[in-house]
């Protein structure tokens, strides 16, 4: 089961690694919540397609629970992604991509800080490393200028972006015991009804940019594989392995972003990125050591059946 959950996950952050770029492609072609809104509708015809019937079946459990998804969606779906979408307007994919590792030390913290779900010292230098890697990136390589608060506004947005999908994630372990087209149907549908009055206020504004080819061309990567493929990918592997071991999984975005990265939108791969990508996977590498071998002794010192 842990090794399915792995590839769920590396797919996952793949496709992930690919949202970052789609939306650094898209500037200039449609905009953020134009593009969230997108994203979602097509997402949502689409589970609705695959997944009406078991729904219906479902019915009866998933009513009680359709505040808490729409919430839930409102803020891992809908106001990650456009909040990450936005942050592209100002900062490179790069950078989007490599920050998105903050997401698991964040998660560990609320869990730890809501759950009590404790962490060993190993895990605690690792998480340290990793906000390190994400502090050089979000300072372009001069962590003078987050003293003096000089970051990138794009840069800065990402960071919130980070906190609304940790929280998503901290959230799952209340989701309903749903079939997983039920629950990706009901999501990316409550995502889409709560992209509508952004993409009011956008238009509103005067920022609102209609699609052309390449627009449409990002909704519609945007909105199968990161939305429907990822999401249920994600929410699968957070079953098996739980929140803090799938969240460790996040910190491949920024290999598979920077890749992706360079390789298609030709963007200059700079020093303190290699640093920033060493920090990051060695403090990820140390964090989900330390936490195997901690697992490994629970499990050993449990009572077992006689």
């Amino acid at each position: 089961m842990h090794r399915t959950a792995y590839l769920l996950l590396l797919l996952t952050t793949l496709f992930w690694g690919g949202n970052a770029i789609a939306g650094k492609l898209a500037v200039g072609h449609i905009s953020p919540f134009m593009l969230t809104s997108f994203r979602w509708g097509i997402a949502a015809a689409i589970m609705a397609v695959i997944g009406y019937r078991q729904l219906r079946r479902d019915w009866p459990l998933a009513r009680k629970h359709l505040a808490f998804l729409f919430v839930l969606s409102t803020a891992g779906f809908t106001l990650f992604n456009a909040t990450m979408y936005s942050a592209l307007q100002y900062t490179s994919a790069i950078n989007v991509s490599i920050e998105q590792a903050g997401m698991p030390m964040f998660i560990f913290l609320a869990n730890f800080l809501l759950f009590r779900l404790g962490v060993t010292w190993l895990q605690v230098l690792g998480f340290v490393l990793t906000l390190i890697g994400v502090a050089l990136t979000a300072s372009h390589g001069d962590l003078a200028r987050l003293a003096e608060l000089q970051m990138n506004f794009g840069d800065a947005l990402m960071l919130l972006a980070i906190v609304l999908y940790g929280g998503y994630t901290v959230a799952l372990r209340f989701k309903p015991d749903l079939h997983w087209q039920s629950l990706m149907l009901i999501m990316t549908a409550s995502a889409f009804a709560s992209s509508l009055p952004f993409l009011g206020v956008e238009w509103q504004r005067g920022a609102l940019i209609l699609p052309d080819l390449t627009g449409i061309a990002a909704a519609l990567y945007t909105g199968i594989f990161p939305s429907i493929l990822s999401q249920s990918f994600y929410i699968r592997g957070v079953d098996i392995i739980g929140a803090n071991r799938a969240s460790l999984f996040i910190n491949t975005v920024p290999i598979f972003g920077t890749l992706l990265s360079v390789l298609i939108l030709g963007e200059i791969f700079e020093l303190h990125h290699a640093i920033a990508l060493v920090l990051v996977l060695g403090g990820i590498w140390m964090a989900e050591h330390s936490g195997r071998r901690a697992q490994a002794r629970a499990e050993n010192q449990s009572p077992r059946p006689t």
